[in-house]
């Protein structure tokens, strides 16, 4: 059998467990094509984000696990972009915060300037000191009073600056943009230290940027979070107040709630599809050009690779960048699929450890692994509970219902998550090593 053969079948396999996922109604499967839809449209996003760390890991060997991060900026550019600013914000506090802003960037350039200009010695370490004091005490004067007057206006539906109200398609690539200037001042301080050393401080530096979002209620709501985004596609709500709407589903023969629900999950679904494969298409012609190979012969050998002349610090940037804007731009379509930005809910179990799995499941170095990868694993993670709950059902079925082993076992079925990532984990490292579709 060749091998795009079994790749071709693999996907197959993960096509026909979606599918099943709504033709079937055993209680297995516990199937409706409305959860198959979610699975598939998840499922979509999270092949993005493999995509993304597939370009990161498998084309520079770049250990970033600061996934989290960079996907929920990817959904703050979503309510920066295309939520309408809020009424008064702006003229309260919006210009003391730009002053602000500027403000702690001119510190941060003043100190490196004079570490750049002043030999080492006591002058240059006071000088620098008091630079950063008083550019502190400066930045605090002129932000604390702008974001105390920004949140007080309307704080129980509003409270935060807003956005620019730009069509919520373009806070997709916006998305994209934030994350990779995220990462371009990120990767110009943490590239340069070795791979564990990167390793925590990208997650370091993902926890802070989660921080900021859940308390900076001036920015993004805080934990209060920003809820009736605008989507792409119309909200169910609206299409089942749509009389035009209600008599097509009718004439269809479906309920109008069920029509409207697979209808805004097929649009997503379509938007979703387009932007991967516009992405593999773009990764799969990286990597075939000079650059990909280039840049997997900094990540074979980096001592050979600056022995031929090559900047291996500048290309780490680039994929760094590149890696990452891939991320933000996942997680601002998955803030717009669930129309409102949790800051609260990012983990990175969830953003960070999975995303992983799917891209060492699926083949690092290999983009078609990585999106097999984020499909599988994905549909995995959210069919292992139900179906565990089935099988410890018809385990102990000869158990009295009070049964002490029985309760537990029913209690923490959703333990199985973890235990069967970790599994599938062990057994392709086990016996595929490099992953389902590995690297040619």
């Amino acid at each position: 059998m060749t091998d795009t053969l079994k790749h071709s079948l693999l996907f197959a396999v993960v096509a026909v467990l979606i599918l099943l996922e709504g033709l079937t109604n055993w209680s297995f499967f516990s199937g409706s094509w409305n959860s198959s839809l979610v699975i598939l449209n998840m499922g979509l996003i999270s092949a993005i984000m493999a995509l993304g760390v597939n370009l990161q890991w498998g084309f520079a060997g770049l250990f970033n696990v600061g996934i989290m991060g960079f996907t929920a900026l990817g959904g703050l550019a979503v309510v920066l972009t295309s939520t309408p600013p809020s009424p008064g914000a702006w003229s309260a506090g919006g210009p003391g915060v730009v002053m602000a802003l500027v403000m702690g960037a001119l510190t941060v350039i003043s100190a490196v300037a004079t570490t750049r200009l002043l030999p080492k010695g006591g002058l240059r370490t006071a000088l620098i000191v008091a630079i950063l004091i008083v550019g502190f005490v400066i930045y605090r004067a002129l932000f604390d009073p702008s974001i105390e007057a920004i949140e007080d206006i309307n704080p129980a539906l509003a409270g935060n600056i807003g956005g620019l109200g730009w069509p919520v398609l373009l806070s997709w690539p916006m998305g994209g943009l934030l994350a990779a200037g995220a990462a371009w001042l990120i990767g110009k301080t943490a590239l340069g230290l070795r791979s564990d050393y990167l390793a925590i401080a990208t997650l370091g530096i993902a926890e802070i940027i989660i921080a900021i979002l859940k308390n900076e209620d001036w920015l993004s709501r805080g934990v209060k979070n920003v809820v009736g985004l605008p989507r792409p596609v119309p909200y169910e709500v609206d299409l089942q107040n749509d009389p035009a709407y209600v008599d097509w589903f009718a004439s269809l023969g479906m309920d109008p709630v069920l029509g409207s629900t697979l209808y805004v999950k097929l649009g997503y679904a379509a938007l979703f599809s387009l932007v991967l494969i516009a992405l593999l298409w773009m990764a799969q012609m990286a990597l075939k050009s000079p650059w990909g190979r280039m840049m997997r012969a900094i990540r074979d050998n980096e001592v050979a690779a600056q022995a031929m002349g090559k900047n291996v610090t500048k290309r780490h940037l680039q994929i760094f960048v590149l890696g990452s804007a891939i991320c933000g731009i996942a997680g601002a379509m998955m803030t717009t699929l669930d129309g409102q930005l949790t800051p609260g809910t990012y983990n990175p179990l969830r953003f960070t450890f999975l995303i992983w799995v799917m891209v060492i499941v699926g083949g690092s170095g290999n983009n078609f692994g990585s999106v097999l990868g984020g499909f599988l694993i994905w549909f995995l993670w959210i069919k292992v509970e139900p179906m565990s709950l089935e099988l410890i059902t018809l385990l102990t079925s000869g158990m009295d219902e009070t049964n002490m082993l029985r309760e537990h076992l029913l209690e923490n079925a959703a333990h199985m998550r973890l235990f069967t990532m970790g599994l599938i984990l062990l057994l392709v490292l086990r016996f595929s090593p490099r992953g389902l579709i590995p690297e040619k």
